[in-house]
């Protein structure tokens, strides 16, 4: 084909198959998107590879592709993501027949990527994304209330200074040792003091006057 004599043709091709094929994991077109990516990606491949290497390249972008979807529905920490990124931009980069037609196909990857988001605007989100979302800010709601109630509770207990308190330090209430303020007075170690405040996870105390 002649257009593949043009190093360009690798940001179109590259970036329509990672488009589509990102925008099926964010949207869902039953399958259709996929088949359109794996089609545009398949050719790029197909166009510069003997078939032994074409296996062994496409087979590294798809894996590319897979850590980045078990990032997103598993850990959410990114570095899955991050080795499945450089594992997909290095199987097209290392595919084009000459450095620029390389450059292009990285581009096409990166700008189809991040074009995919624009499906969002007239797709509705795939149902998997929506409950990863639900549940990772649930699942911090509950463990912040979690917290609170916990702090809260030591509202007007009695607590021992494990450090002097200068006018932040360490106090101990039962077994469990906590941070906290004296409002601005210097306290010594070993002194009783009470909770009189919490702010958060902010412990306000005070010297008790026996």
């Amino acid at each position: 084909m002649e257009l593949l004599a043009f190093d360009w043709i690798t940001f179109i091709i590259t970036g329509l198959g990672t488009l589509f094929l990102f925008g099926e994991l964010l949207v869902n077109r039953k399958g259709v998107f996929a088949l359109v990516g794996i089609a545009f990606i398949s050719v790029y491949f197909l166009s510069y590879l003997d078939t032994g290497t074409f296996f062994l390249m496409i087979t590294i972008y798809f894996v590319g592709l897979l850590l980045i979807i078990i990032d997103g529905k598993l850990l959410n920490d990114g570095t899955l993501a991050t080795i499945g990124s450089v594992a997909m931009l290095i199987s097209v980069g290392l595919t084009a027949p000459n450095w620029a037609a390389g450059f292009y196909a990285i581009l096409g990857v990166l700008i189809g990527g991040f074009g995919s988001l624009l499906f969002l605007k007239v797709y509705k989100r795939r149902d998997m994304w929506t409950k990863i979302a639900l549940i990772d800010r649930l699942t911090k709601e509950e463990g912040y209330n979690s917290i609170n109630s916990s702090y809260e509770s030591l509202v007007e207990q009695r607590a021992i200074t494990v450090t002097d308190m200068r006018p932040v330090g360490t106090i101990r209430i039962g077994e469990n040792e906590y941070s906290a303020i004296s409002n601005g007075k210097w306290i010594e170690k070993g002194t009783l003091v009470k909770v009189t405040q919490v702010d958060g996870t902010k412990i306000l105390v005070t010297e008790v006057i026996q």
